[in-house]
């Protein structure tokens, strides 16, 4: 991917593997391949007020060979996600509703009584 693009993430986790994506979700092989002249690259002008940690990002990892069948098996797990995405906003909605209806701190309270 072109890590000086503007829209380039990448987050290191606590055991070591790193993440790294498009926020704009337009690099279907992420982390490996950008799209070919893609029409939001942007390069990054700066990084005014961030924090840069002392870590090194580990190398990109070797683009893996991503046959037809790997290819049909990444586009069905993105549509699962997809599928499942109204659904757990719609319980967090109506949660976030809950709370704001009863206060959160009934339910709390209620946790604390069945924890004695």
């Amino acid at each position: 991917m072109r890590e000086e693009c503007k829209h380039f993430q990448s987050r290191t986790y606590s055991d070591g593997e790193t993440a790294r994506i498009c926020e704009l979700d337009l690099a279907p092989e992420a982390p490996w391949q950008c799209p070919e002249a893609c029409p939001s690259y942007e390069r990054r002008l700066a990084d005014a007020a961030w924090q840069h940690g002392t870590l090194v990002d580990p190398p990109t990892p070797a683009e893996p060979e991503l046959t037809p069948e790997a290819l049909h098996l990444l586009e069905e797990a993105e549509e699962i996600v997809n599928e499942a995405g109204p659904g757990i906003v719609t319980e967090v909605e109506a949660q976030r509703a809950r709370d704001d209806r009863d206060g959160w701190w009934k339910r709390f309270r209620g946790s604390l009584r069945r924890r004695g």
